[in-house]
């Protein structure tokens, strides 16, 4: 059965690699700023947990529906996701900026917050009517009491610039961070038990994904 990821994040790509599958990919077209202004326009501010979901649902019902026109023979599974770390219940996304990454971490450090992950999964089949299914999964994480100069030498490196919350768990940030509670795939960027769960509400076993030797 055919996979395709309806993302660039490598963080993602090589969770799944490490699952034993190795998807198709495609970049999702998707206004992620102006989707969220339009909901939160008839909506009060949106929770982190329903904003990680709405843009995961987005992403994954875009990028399904291009494929499906694309690609009729498509047989298979398309999956999105989004991420959020939210700490003081202030929601942070990617710093960008050394400036922005570094006054985080001053405040991060030390701290716990919550990675938010959301994801959706749809169902392709060719003359059959796309099935999805979707949830969210959190995991907290609390950072260790790093120096100044940890600081500094890791938002030297580009690595929190582009990551949601300014840190990685599987790369050099890990270190950095001293405890994890919930799956620690959820903070890499996606939840596999929930992917799993997503995948069997749709009729799919996990193992017939596997396609990596």
């Amino acid at each position: 059965m055919r996979v395709l990821l309806a993302s660039t994040s490598p963080a993602r790509l090589m969770l799944l690699r490490q699952a034993g599958i190795e998807p198709e990919t495609r970049s999702p077209d998707v206004d992620e700023d102006a989707v969220v202004a339009a909901v939160e326009a008839h909506e009060s501010t949106l929770a982190p947990d329903a904003h990680v979901l709405l843009l995961a649902r987005r992403k994954a019902a875009e990028v399904a529906a291009r494929l499906a026109a694309d690609d009729p023979a498509f047989d298979g599974l398309v999956i999105g996701g989004d991420s959020m770390f939210e700490i003081d219940g202030q929601v942070l996304g990617k710093p960008l900026t050394p400036e922005v990454a570094t006054a985080r971490w001053h405040a991060m450090r030390g701290r716990t917050g919550v990675l938010h992950s959301g994801h959706s999964v749809y169902r392709l089949r060719p003359g059959a009517d796309p099935v999805e299914a979707h949830a969210v999964a959190a995991a907290s994480v609390t950072f260790a009491e790093v120096t100044d100069d940890e600081i500094a030498a890791y938002v030297a490196t580009g690595e929190p610039l582009h990551v949601a919350g300014a840190f990685t768990i599987d790369s050099l940030g890990g270190p950095f961070i001293s405890h994890v509670d919930g799956e620690p795939s959820t903070v890499v960027g996606m939840s596999l038990s929930t992917l799993r769960r997503l995948v069997r509400e749709l009729g799919v076993e996990w193992p017939t994904l596997w396609n990596r030797s």
